[in-house]
Formats: C-alpha cells, sequence, structure tokens
C-alpha cells in the first residue's frame, strides 16, 4: 500500500509540473530568470518542486511586465536586498490576491536565496521579495511539537551576478534603509 501511495504521489508531481509550460523545461531543468538593474544584471534559478506556489506567482508577475521599473527600496547591508513592488518615487504598486507561505518546504534563507517578502501575516506575501545577503536562519520556518515559527518562503538561488547583489547592499541609504540612489529593476527576464 505504502508503494503505491508514492507512486500515485510521484505521479500527481508529474503531471502537475508538465501541465505548467514554464516550469516543464525543454531540459528538465529549473527555470531560470534574470533580473536586469541599472546596477547589473542577476540571475535566479527557481525550484518548482519545492515552492511551486511562489516560483509562478514570480514567474507570473514576471510575465506581466510587473517588476519593470520597479526598484529595490529596502537595503540592509548585513541581512537583505528587499524589492519588486515599489516605483522610484516610493508609491507601492497594486498587485494581486497575496499567496500562501510555502516556508515549510526544506529551503532555508542562506546566502544567495531569494524568498518571499510579507507581512507579519503569514500568508500575505505579493510580489515583494528579498535577496539574503548573508545566512539568516532566523527567517527559516521551524516547527517543534509545542510551537511553529512559519518564516520566509525561499524559492530559489542566485546563479550569476552575486557581485551584482552585493554591490547593492552596499550602496548608501536613509534612515529607512532606501537608497538615496534608486537601484532600478529594469526587467525580469524569464529564459
Amino acid at each position: 500500500m505504502q508503494k503505491l501511495i508514492t507512486i500515485v504521489a510521484a505521479l500527481t508531481t508529474i503531471l502537475i509540473f508538465s501541465a505548467s509550460p514554464v516550469l516543464a523545461q525543454q531540459d528538465g531543468g529549473n527555470p531560470q530568470v534574470t533580473i536586469q538593474t541599472n546596477h547589473g544584471n542577476i540571475r535566479l534559478e527557481l525550484y518548482p518542486r519545492e515552492a511551486p506556489i511562489s516560483v509562478e506567482n514570480f514567474l507570473q508577475y514576471a510575465r506581466d511586465g510587473f517588476y519593470d521599473g520597479t526598484i529595490f527600496h529596502r537595503v540592509i547591508s548585513h541581512f537583505m536586498i528587499q524589492g519588486g513592488g515599489m516605483t522610484p518615487d516610493m508609491q507601492r504598486k497594486p498587485t494581486r490576491e497575496p499567496i500562501i507561505n510555502e516556508a515549510d518546504n526544506g529551503l532555508k534563507n542562506l546566502r544567495g536565496t531569494i524568498a518571499m517578502a510579507r507581512t507579519n501575516d503569514v500568508n500575505s506575501a505579493t510580489a515583494q521579495f528579498f535577496i539574503n545577503v548573508e545566512v539568516n536562519g532566523s527567517l527559516d520556518h521551524t516547527s517543534t511539537e509545542n510551537s511553529r515559527t512559519w518564516g520566509y518562503a525561499v524559492f530559489g538561488q542566485v546563479v550569476d551576478g552575486m557581485d551584482v547583489v552585493d554591490d547593492v547592499r552596499f550602496v548608501e541609504t536613509n534612515p529607512n534603509d532606501v537608497p538615496l540612489e534608486p537601484v532600478i529593476i529594469k526587467a525580469v527576464e524569464i529564459h
């Protein structure tokens, strides 16, 4: 019986991923995107098996051109760089409905990972994301017999352009962690 359950679960996973044209890559690999900024390009590999909702959400915003012209609006040099929801004049862009938090997927907030930003509401992530510039274990999902800390859902990893991330992390900011000179996301290109 256990073997049958395992086989059904595996087939279900295959069907889900083969049904999506973006997630079912021709070479069988994970989807990749490039965040084009005025500081250079950041290439990401996304993890749809571990975070299918977060990956599809991010890719849909990219397909819609939502990220074009947004900024990295929160930069903390020894923590993370956050962007994807504000215009250069700090106006919040309207988003789709929030998604379910997938932080319990086993992925950790390590240096170079990308995760969904959210408010204190566990299931409030929309378009904003952040790239960890250090190991941020305090942002990971934890669960014990008596408690659960949801954390922040990691859904990918920088595979090229970490030098650009490091350049952005050290830009001069105001007391609210907003860069004095806008760090602009020109586009997010899906490969």
